[in-house]
């Protein structure tokens, strides 16, 4: 369950306004066939940058963090939480500070929140992968790794199994192919000896014409 941090805690620290807490600004040269239906930045993030912190921008000052950390709870766990009052922020507003349980819950709260209407305000979340320990990024790395093996490992059976299928299909298809030349080979030869049991019919007669003139006298 997500409980309040206090501000004197030293991890929880306010943390200095670095460059990755800035909102991007919009793409306006992707091409036609790739924008979606709203207008968005494009930010490629790593594992090395994404975190289970997520810093929470634009909230409106009005004492709905409560309300804040039940949104956030919508996409996964949330261990703990802490308002950053020291933090810059815009005339009445405030900013969170959000640690989830795990990664992929921080990563789809970050998708669906970001930009996303609040009580009057449009949040603005990042990840602020500065308020890791050591051994969070490490087990954080190999998460990622095991996945990697996963991912690759399933790619290779798939890859093969297709390969097996798609060579049963043209064995199969050239067994048919024999099998289909066979009955046409016996059905002609059935056919050819049916034909030669009956004797061949006489030809239709003829008469014979001179071509001589005729004696009227003789």
């Amino acid at each position: 369950m997500a409980v309040p941090v206090n501000n004197s805690s030293g991890c929880w620290k306010v943390p200095d306004v670095h460059k990755h807490h800035e909102q991007q600004k919009v793409c306006i040269s992707r091409p036609k066939y790739r924008e979606g239906r709203r207008a968005k930045a494009v930010k490629v993030y790593t594992i090395n940058l994404e975190s289970r912190f997520l810093m929470v921008l634009g909230v409106p000052a009005i004492g709905v963090m409560t309300e804040l950390v039940q949104l956030c709870a919508l996409y996964g766990a949330v261990d703990e939480y802490i308002p950053l009052d020291e933090y810059p922020a815009e005339e009445f507003t405030e900013v969170y500070l959000i640690k989830f349980q795990k990664l992929t819950s921080a990563r789809a709260a970050k998708r669906n929140m970001d930009e996303k209407s609040f009580y009057g305000g449009v949040l603005h979340v990042c990840y602020v992968p500065e308020y890791e320990t050591v051994e969070d990024t490490r087990l954080k790395l190999q998460d990622r790794r095991g996945y990697v093996f996963r991912a690759a490992r399933s790619r290779a059976k798939a890859a093969r199994s297709e390969g097996s299928t798609s060579s049963t299909i043209a064995s199969d298809i050239v067994v048919r192919h024999d099998q289909t030349s066979k009955k046409e080979y016996a059905e002609d030869a059935s056919s050819h000896s049916q034909h030669a049991e009956f004797p061949p019919l006489p030809l239709p007669p003829w008469e014979q014409h001179s071509f001589g003139h005729n004696d009227p006298h003789g």
